[in-house]
């Protein structure tokens, strides 16, 4: 074999050669890379939150003239009787002279702007000012159309019977938020938490009951009845 002969060999091995080894990458690279799935882990569920409902901002009350004494009502002389007229029979304890109706009764504040006076009639001082309208006082007495009152702070003064409601409500006391719930019971859900300070209507309180159906806002359930003021121990509201 020439050298000539013998170097075209050499040349061809190493052609065949770098095209063996030029489609063996090709069909590296060709190759589609495996599709791989990475599963996701499941979202954790958020507990539900429960609303807290907070009163609206203000002092329920303004004071005017605190320093004031508050007075009892005067009663109204009595005429000399006739002598053919029949005795009237005396009032229980616990009805009222004017409406006839039980004393002492829960009521509410009916506007925004509501003046406590020292005594039944426009003369007298006025002592503080409600501004929180259906915030919950008690009637402890009436005279024509004034009504001595009480609030939940035992504040008391006389204030006309035209700014107060028949309806009953209640006002949230404490330090800490009153739970209201779904059932009358500890272990039923939250629905929201009340703030000290929130006013809401009293739907119905069965008789020594410790729950009561009330309702503030969007929101109704049951609150503890020793969580409010707005009711006496076991009384029965009827809706």
């Amino acid at each position: 074999m020439s050298s000539e002969s013998a170097e075209g060999t050499v040349r061809a091995a190493i052609m065949l050669g770098c095209l063996l080894l030029t489609g063996t990458a090709q069909a590296q690279t060709a190759a589609p890379a495996p599709h791989i799935v990475i599963a996701k882990k499941p979202a954790r569920p958020h507990p539900k939150k429960v609303p807290v409902v907070a009163p609206r901002h203000g002092a329920s009350r303004k004071p005017v003239h605190p320093a004031s004494v508050v007075v009892a009502a005067k009663p109204k002389p009595v005429p000399a009787a006739k002598p053919a007229a029949a005795a009237k029979p005396a009032l229980p304890a616990d009805e009222g002279s004017v409406t006839h109706l039980h004393i002492p009764r829960y009521v509410s504040v009916r506007s925004d702007e509501a003046n406590m006076r020292s005594g039944p009639g426009e003369r007298y001082p006025v002592l503080w000012q409600y501004r929180r309208r259906d915030l919950p006082v008690k009637i402890e007495r009436e005279f024509d159309v004034w009504r001595l009152i009480e609030d939940m702070d035992g504040v008391k003064g006389w204030v006309n019977q035209a700014l107060l409601a028949g309806h009953r409500t209640f006002v949230v006391t404490g330090t800490e938020p009153a739970t209201l719930r779904d059932a009358a019971s500890p272990d039923a859900t939250p629905v929201a938490l009340l703030k000290p300070g929130v006013i809401g209507r009293v739907l119905g309180c069965d008789a020594g009951a410790a729950w009561c159906h009330v309702q503030t806002g969007d929101y109704s359930g049951y609150l503890l009845r020793a969580s409010f003021w707005g009711t006496d121990p076991g009384e029965a509201v009827v809706p």
